[in-house]
């Protein structure tokens, strides 16, 4: 099955001319006198436009690798960033008619009669669902979104070539087994199937909204529990402008700026403060209401940090915005993301040199791409591993950044982002820090207080049970060498005895 799979993959790339797309690009003229032309009529499109179509009819990892791709305009010309912009939120719909069947296979009644109005056209369409409005029997406005028919098959078989492309890296490729690309697949799978379960994803919106509630920030959908299933999630139906949609912001008289300085702050509050995060933040799923907050939909794919890991985090990205490499470099020693018996002078020189030339630059001067670049030979240089909890992060804060570049370019990202971290980390540590830390435990120490002196008496007599277990242990140990050596001294002798009557 993979083969076909693989096979398909191929005849696709063909037919769309992706090969004479890679060709151009690699400047390799020459080769394409020699690819065959017939059978490819999609020839007389637009490089850009083959691209799309093709990473459509590749299915939906292709499009959502497209849909990050598409935030990257510093990375792509212009033309294919526009047109895998498409990708966000005009996928193609799968019939109005499978989508009924869907739903009333779900309700086990026709929609007529769950619904008070249902709309056949779907209002977005994206590479695992799509989404309907409706009214529900006591009037009020929702959302409602349907999983894609027969789609868990064909992400099943387009991971396990992704799996299988992984382990042949890792074998043949030297940096392969450092970037750990089994596990990035496998953490990209586990969060892929979880965006196949509905019920799932409305649990996730449901920890966001819980997260954000009343925030002047960022805005999120309730979720209406009686009508979910893991094929149909229903939601409250948000309106808002598309924020990408910067001129039509404009004139409903949105600050452009402050709205991208937000949209900073919304990251750093996800990463630092909760340490649950929105994990895929294309434009596609971010709109603006006329309040000017943020209004998150599509909630399939979401980040988790450790305390360990928010940590680390926090120390690396305050060092960095102060510029203090020496600590960045320590940080990654002390989170074992680096060898122990790396050189922390010459680590920290690495990083200066790829960091200091992007400093008190807005973001139309920066070309992250580089950066990533450079980063990655700099890590390789020091056998850096790649942490893959960290790679959904390290995908949203392209997808931030990408987000900020076409709202201002002039946006200072890091003077946005620095005092945010300097307050999270006074919080976390200092006297502010203690404080919140007594009160968060508070509740458990009101449970064990009462039993302490219970607590103390057990362990004491435990220690004192374990000590005369010790001692016995201790003297049968003791025992059983004397033993030993008065046995070794008996053949001594016995064989003295012997050498003296035989010899």
């Amino acid at each position: 099955m993979h083969f076909f799979r693989l096979l398909k993959i191929i005849l696709i790339a063909y037919r769309f001319g992706l090969d004479e797309i890679l060709l151009s690009q690699l400047r390799l003229r020459i080769l394409k006198l020699f690819l065959l032309r017939p059978f490819r009529p999609q020839l007389k499109k637009p490089r850009a436009v083959r691209l799309r179509l093709a990473l459509e009819a590749l299915g939906p990892i292709f499009i959502k690798f497209g849909q990050m791709l598409s935030t990257r305009r510093d990375l792509l010309a212009q033309d294919f960033a526009d047109e895998l912009a498409m990708l966000q939120d005009q996928v193609p719909p799968f019939p109005s008619e499978q989508a009924l069947k869907i739903l009333k296979s779900v309700y086990k009644k026709p929609v007529n009669e769950v619904f008070l109005e249902f709309d056949d056209k779907p209002v977005a369409s994206a590479s695992v669902a799509q989404v309907h409005f409706a009214v529900l029997q006591d009037g009020t406005p929702a959302a409602v979104k349907i999983l894609r028919p027969s789609i868990a098959p064909v992400i099943a078989h387009d991971v396990a070539l992704m799996e299988a492309s992984a382990r042949l890296l890792e074998s043949i490729w030297p940096d392969g087994k450092r970037l750990k690309l089994r596990e990035v697949v496998a953490e990209f799978a586990r969060h892929l199937d979880d965006e196949l379960d509905l019920i799932r994803e409305a649990a996730n919106c449901s920890q966001l909204r819980r997260n954000f509630l009343n925030s002047p920030l960022l805005l999120v959908p309730e979720v209406y529990w009686d009508y979910c299933h893991p094929e149909v999630m229903v939601m409250e139906r948000m309106i808002g402008t598309p924020i990408s949609h910067v001129e039509t912001l404009r004139k409903k008289g949105i600050d452009i700026p402050q709205l991208a300085r937000m949209g900073v702050e919304i990251f750093f509050t996800q990463v630092f403060r909760d340490g649950y995060f929105h994990a895929d933040m294309h434009p596609g799923n971010i709109f603006v209401g006329d309040d000017g907050r943020y209004i998150a939909v599509d909630f399939g794919i979401m980040g988790a940090l450790s305390e360990q890991d928010k940590n680390y985090l926090a120390q690396n990205f305050l060092a960095f915005f102060r510029r203090d490499y020496r600590r960045v470099a320590q940080a990654h020693i002390e989170a074992g993301w680096a060898p122990r018996n790396t050189r922390v002078d010459d680590f920290e020189a690495a990083i200066r040199a790829v960091c200091e030339p992007i400093f008190d630059r807005p973001l139309k001067e920066i070309y992250f791409g580089r950066v990533l670049l450079r980063l990655f030979q700099a890590s390789r240089q020091f056998n850096v591993e790649i942490q893959p909890q960290l790679v959904l992060l390290q995908k949203t804060l392209l997808n931030v950044e990408g987000l900020g570049r076409d709202l201002n370019p002039e946006l200072d990202l890091w003077k946005t982002a620095k005092p945010f971290l300097e307050n999270w980390m006074a919080e976390q540590i200092g006297i502010r820090g203690l404080v919140t830390h007594l009160q968060k435990e508070a509740t458990n120490w009101a449970v064990i207080l009462p039993q302490l002196p219970r607590l103390i008496h057990y362990n004491l007599d435990q220690q004192r049970s374990q000590n005369l277990e010790d001692r016995l242990a201790e003297l049968v140990t003791q025992q059983k060498q004397q033993n030993r050596i008065l046995a070794l001294v008996v053949v001594l002798l016995v064989g003295l005895l012997f050498a003296q009557t035989y010899l």
